[in-house]
């Protein structure tokens, strides 16, 4: 039987949320990379002051990287907690979930491109 809704309980899991994106930055290398990259492209937005739709593009890939990297981190948890034997198929699960990193990345810098390539030739 469901528990009926509690505000209480809902404040808890974004506490516990927050822990997860701190484990992230404190555990991860590529997040402090993300971060920065983050950070640029924000700064970038406002400074050539894109367009609301341009905003969304960037947010959306932003997101895309974060939560790439989220699944990442939370699969080599996971795994590492299952076996810290070497195992093929752990292997290539992380190996898998790497690329799915670098396949967000480079499609957040196409997208990245794709904005502010123009503002920065018509300067």
């Amino acid at each position: 039987m469901k528990s009926k809704f509690n505000l209480m309980s809902r404040l808890r899991s974004f506490r516990f949320a927050f822990e997860g994106l701190w484990v992230m930055l404190k555990t991860q290398h590529n997040c402090w990379v993300h971060l920065v990259a983050t950070a640029m492209v924000i700064g970038a937005g406002v400074f050539f002051r894109i367009t609301l739709q341009e905003w969304s593009l960037l947010v959306v890939v932003i997101m895309m990287v974060w939560i790439a990297e989220g699944f990442n981190t939370a699969l080599e948890f996971l795994s590492d907690a299952v076996s810290t034997d070497f195992h093929l198929l752990i292997k290539r699960a992380k190996d898998v979930a790497a690329a799915s990193v670098l396949i967000a990345a480079v499609g957040a810098v196409v997208v990245g491109l794709l904005v502010f390539l123009p503002h920065m030739l018509s300067m």
